[in-house]
């Protein structure tokens, strides 16, 4: 009996109060999706009395998401009050872990200002300018991968491309932006997860991410404004009182931004592409399906797990009774394979109507800033793809990150044919 078919059985007879869907483990072996659909059909708005987060409700069905996602006054965002993700120590100055607030983090007003220092990057005009490189970038990508021979798709195209991109959004120097990876990966993780083995390894790889961003700062202070984010940062009339821990949680937020959302859907779409082939060879034989099939790779796919909240009052919700300082947790990849609200959700359609209705990008004031950039970035990469390739194959299974949060991949062995 493999891992999935034994998830199955076990989320059919586990009895609801012992559910604990933020296990690492089931993300990492892709066994969540049984479990997420009985608390939809059964418990949609559930209690876990006990957690290595300690407690915590799940909110599951799609429409209690957006109702959660759009009513910061109740359910807020700020740090002071809690976290934006369900694992605090990743981000608060708990448990060894270091504070690195962001505007993820913040309620308005300072969410709007500080989310308005950055927002001009992916303006329209911004990504015009943008689209030439990305498709130099892809092609010279595409060109160069070995035809019938395998190799770890993740690495040489979701990881290279995204890097490039961001190192473009920061002007940050190309020959070390395999740096942003690994300061992106160490963000989002807590020790003994294969990445760092203590807290003292993860802060001081992230103050190695201060050290290099800061010497950028300063260079950009002193000159002229220019139209990258650091740039931005260091001329934003409204930054210029940002501590060091404040520009630390402002860039890894903008480097997990620009990097994790964008990989995982680069993977997960070749995954989708392998094992629906023939919705990979409906878009070859007709690319005007690109403008459908992006956003329905993000929302299979769903790169990011989860957001939360925190109940800033005492209330009822759904029937159930949430208390003041309990977190709330958004399943955006349980909302995504909502039957009542998406027909055929577990299926890649990549042709599928009303495809940008999920909740990958979030809802509200939080939605994500750079959605548009991602979708291009997608966009230009399935488009060269299809122009090259008859299928992607991909070979044995993938391997997956180990996160309740990044839902994506480490390793993804494919063969290419043409």
């Amino acid at each position: 009996m493999n891992a999935n078919t034994i998830d199955a059985e076990l989320a059919k007879s586990l009895p609801l109060e012992d559910f604990d869907v933020s296990q690492t483990e089931l993300f990492a072996r892709n066994g969540l999706h049984p479990y997420f659909e009985r608390l939809r059909r059964e418990d949609p708005v559930h209690y876990c009395k006990d957690s290595i987060y300690g407690p915590y409700w799940s909110i599951t069905k799609y429409r209690d998401i957006v109702d959660i996602d759009t009513n910061h006054k109740v359910f807020s965002s700020d740090v002071s009050v809690g976290a934006f993700v369900l694992d605090d120590t990743t981000l608060n100055a708990v448990d060894g872990a270091m504070y690195l607030p962001n505007f993820l983090g913040m309620d308005p007003p300072t969410h709007d200002v500080h989310r308005m220092a950055v927002s001009p990057i992916v303006a329209p005009q911004n990504l015009l300018r943008f689209e030439k490189l990305i498709r130099e970038r892809t092609s010279e990508v595409l060109d160069s991968l070995p035809i019938g021979e395998e190799f770890n798709w993740v690495d040489l195209v979701s990881i290279e491309l995204t890097t490039m991109m961001l190192a473009t959004l920061l002007d940050f120097p190309l020959e070390d932006r395999r740096k942003l990876t690994r300061w992106s990966d160490i963000v989002t993780t807590r020790p003994g997860y294969g990445l760092v083995d203590s807290w003292e390894q993860r802060e001081a790889e992230l103050l190695e991410c201060l050290a290099y961003f800061q010497r950028l700062y300063d260079e950009r202070k002193a000159l002229p404004p220019r139209p990258d984010l650091i740039s931005m940062l260091a001329h934003a009339p409204t930054m210029q009182d940002l501590t060091a821990t404040d520009f630390l949680g402002m860039l890894v937020l903008l480097i997990v931004g620009g990097n994790d959302t964008t990989r995982s859907s680069m993977s997960g779409g070749a995954l989708a592409c392998h094992l629906y082939p023939d919705e990979f060879t409906k878009v070859k034989n007709n690319p005007s399906l690109l403008a459908r099939m992006v956003p329905e790779i993000v929302r299979w796919q769903t790169p990011i797990a989860h957001m939360r909240r925190t109940a800033l009052e005492d209330v009822e919700f759904r029937g159930k009774q949430i208390r003041k300082g309990d977190k709330v947790v958004m399943w955006y990849l349980s909302g995504n394979r909502d039957d009542e609200v998406i027909d055929r959700p577990m299926d890649f359609i990549a042709d599928r109507p009303r495809a940008r209705q999920h909740l990958s990008f979030g809802f509200g004031i939080h939605r994500c800033l750079g959605n548009r950039l991602a979708e291009l970035q997608l966009k230009v990469l399935w488009e060269e793809a299809t122009k090259r390739y008859s299928r992607i194959e991909v070979v044995g299974e993938p391997t997956r990150v180990p996160s309740n949060l990044i839902n994506g991949f480490i390793d993804m062995q494919v063969r290419l044919h043409v």
